[in-house]
């Protein structure tokens, strides 16, 4: 049986080991000694406003299949950080944003994730894409807290109130006393 590695390479030839000047269990190939790293996984992602609205989708995918989220999704190689979030809001609310700036890099180690949240305009209508069930744009009141898909879109919601008003400010992390959701 062979195994695909991350670089498209094929090996039938690995092992797991703590390779020389590490402290770590890897996957390396017993022929070449290539180090097959698996490293986190970026999603980046934002809260898309209008007329003072925030922008919502209901989950068509698991997981949390049927709660809300922020348009927000997995960077694909050759795309900056921006334009990943800008795609995530095309496929999943059909949505043009124009971003405008940083709001909060999330840590989640227990999936493996770093989260790159940014501030967005909505800059045309919107619609389901093939990911979302539905989308909608809601007042601060109308947000069906008890209906969001992960901690991270309750974070990144209350850290853009705290900052709707400012034309800066430093990105947010984890919110303090939050590891056990994250870990």
């Amino acid at each position: 049986m062979t195994d695909q590695l991350s670089n498209g390479f094929i090996s039938p030839l690995f092992q797991l080991e703590v390779p020389d000047g590490d402290d770590k269990l890897r996957r390396i190939c017993t022929h070449c000694r290539f180090i097959d790293y698996v490293n986190p996984k970026i999603v980046a992602g934002s809260v898309v406003t209008k007329d003072g609205k925030i922008l919502l989708c209901k989950r068509a995918i698991d997981p949390r299949k049927g709660y809300w989220t922020l348009p927000a999704g997995f960077m694909e190689e050759g795309e900056s950080v921006e334009e990943a979030a800008q795609r995530e809001a095309m496929e999943e609310a059909c949505a043009e944003i124009r971003i405008d700036q940083l709001l909060a890099v999330y840590s989640v180690p227990r999936i493996a994730q770093v989260q790159i949240m940014f501030r967005a305009e909505l800059m045309s209508d919107i619609a389901a894409g093939p990911e979302s069930l539905e989308v909608g744009l809601y007042d601060w009141k109308d947000i069906p807290w008890s209906e969001l898909a992960f901690p991270t879109v309750v974070w990144a919601l209350t850290q853009y109130a705290a900052t709707r008003h400012l034309a800066a400010f430093p990105p947010f992390a984890n919110p303090p006393a939050t590891d056990s959701l994250t870990r």
